[in-house]
């Protein structure tokens, strides 16, 4: 267990058993609130760097922590969060959910943005690693397309294919 949310006012402690979490008014949500003002699927928990994150996902009544309305916010611990009008107290320990050093950025895309290279992000850099697991074996080591490396312009696409710059 990761943790639980505590109903502010009383009632049963619900408990984080899972590193991300769908909390809404449907079935299949992993976390199910029965309220008309609760959308169908209303927000995620997100278990990253031993931290809770909470992302709204577009719901009609919004999501808050500690009284302000947020769309993506690091949860640290005993705070209070609303999902429309029902409030929660998140309890949870980040070092026995893996946490070290400082806590990670305030938003989730931040902390996530920041792990990654842009080229790797936008899709034009891959590590060896990803080839390996498509059977290559090609050491590990940047492959980038050349046409974002190079000033020679490609005149077929085959051409393109035989660009590549392994740094």
């Amino acid at each position: 267990m990761y943790g639980e949310m505590m109903p502010v006012g009383g009632g049963d402690p619900i408990p984080l058993r899972k590193t991300e979490l769908l909390i809404g008014r449907k079935e299949d949500c992993d976390i199910v609130l029965r309220f008309s003002n609760v959308s169908g699927r209303h927000c995620k928990l997100v278990l990253s760097s031993g931290y809770w994150y909470v992302l709204d996902l577009h719901s009609t009544n919004g999501v808050k922590v500690n009284g302000v309305r947020v769309t993506d916010r690091r949860v640290d611990p005993d705070q209070v969060i609303h999902i429309s009008k029902h409030a929660f107290r998140v309890q949870y320990s980040p070092v026995r959910n893996g946490a070290t050093g400082p806590p990670p950025g305030e938003v989730l895309q931040e902390s996530e943005l920041m792990s990654r290279s842009l080229l790797e992000k936008a899709g034009l850099q891959r590590t060896a690693s990803m080839t390996k697991e498509q059977g290559s074996t090609v050491p590990d080591m940047p492959i980038v397309a050349a046409s974002q490396m190079s000033a020679k312009k490609s005149s077929t696409p085959r051409d393109f294919h035989d660009e590549l710059v392994f740094d």
